[in-house]
């Protein structure tokens, strides 16, 4: 029997934020919308309504490793905007790297034949979507060991 799971998906960059979500089963994840951040307290109440709507149980957000496999600057400023984030809306936070997400979000807009300059809230959205897809993915190559009774 699969467990449902919802599950947000967040590409947090210093001026948007792209969403994504799942199907209750947690295969396919899809952009949902782009948040632009004004305020912590702002992008808290955006996501607060998008986790009650969808039943959210985890955010997924991608740490941007540097092409070496460290953690840069900016990933540093995800983790620590995700620890805030996480509490303010009472909800675990799983990383996942997110290496090139934003170039293949680029890339599939154009397969779209559509700007990726002129449309920067899409790739946002793309992005998250390419996040929490690869979350799924590894979650359904490796699911968790039945718990022992």
């Amino acid at each position: 029997m699969n467990q449902r799971i919802s599950a947000l998906g967040l590409d947090v960059g210093k001026k948007r934020i792209g969403v994504a979500g799942c199907d209750g089963m947690g295969l396919i994840a899809s952009g949902l919308t782009t948040i632009d951040r004004q305020s912590f307290s702002q992008v808290v109440a955006a996501l607060q309504e998008l986790i009650q709507q969808r039943q959210v149980q985890v955010l997924v957000v991608g740490l941007p490793y540097s092409m070496d496999g460290s953690l840069g600057f900016q990933a540093r400023q995800v983790q620590k905007f995700a620890g805030y984030l996480g509490p303010a809306l009472g909800l675990p936070v799983e990383y996942v790297d997110e290496r090139l997400t934003s170039f293949q979000a680029e890339e599939l807009l154009k397969a779209e034949r559509i700007s990726p300059s002129r449309h920067k809230h899409l790739i946002d959205r793309k992005a998250a979507a390419l996040i929490l897809q690869q979350w799924l993915d590894s979650r359904r190559e490796s699911p968790l060991p039945p718990a022992h009774p």
